[in-house]
């Protein structure tokens, strides 16, 4: 993934390059001694809020689901460390971010309620009536 071509979420979501911030500084990944004086480590900042390339509820969702990994500046930052060089960490950061937002974006199964078994409800009050079988027999008797 080169960081100057669009980056391919899902069908009919693409976003350009210039929405996507890189930055890189040294890494304490491997590398060795060289991991000393170069800059390996690619950060990948994204702002779904400010998205042109998601419609409103896309960005709504994004920004829901990824609540927990959005700074308060509004931007989703990740830093990759795992390669020593820095266009293998830049493809990995992008692809992190393809796959964080790709997540994000896929419709949820809708929970359907259902019942306890009749099997299930017996299996519980029989687990339950065993329990306090077991406490009653611990119980002294010259209470």
């Amino acid at each position: 993934m080169n960081p100057a071509q669009p980056l391919r979420i899902a069908p009919g979501v693409v976003i350009p390059p210039d929405e996507i911030s890189l930055e890189f500084t040294r890494s304490g990944g491997p590398g060795g001694q060289k991991v000393n004086k170069t800059e390996t480590a690619a950060i990948v900042r994204f702002r779904p809020a400010s998205s042109r390339a998601l419609d409103e509820r896309q960005r709504a969702r994004v920004v829901q689901e990824l609540a927990t990994r959005i700074t308060l500046e509004g931007e989703i930052v990740l830093r990759c460390t795992e390669h020593a060089s820095r266009e293998r960490n830049t493809e990995a950061g992008l692809a992190r971010l393809a796959r964080l937002l790709g997540e994000a974006l896929r419709p949820r199964k809708q929970r359907r309620a259902t019942r306890p078994t009749r099997g299930s409800r017996e299996r519980r009050l029989e687990g339950k009536r065993r329990t306090q079988d077991k406490k009653q027999t611990r119980r002294s008797t010259d209470e």
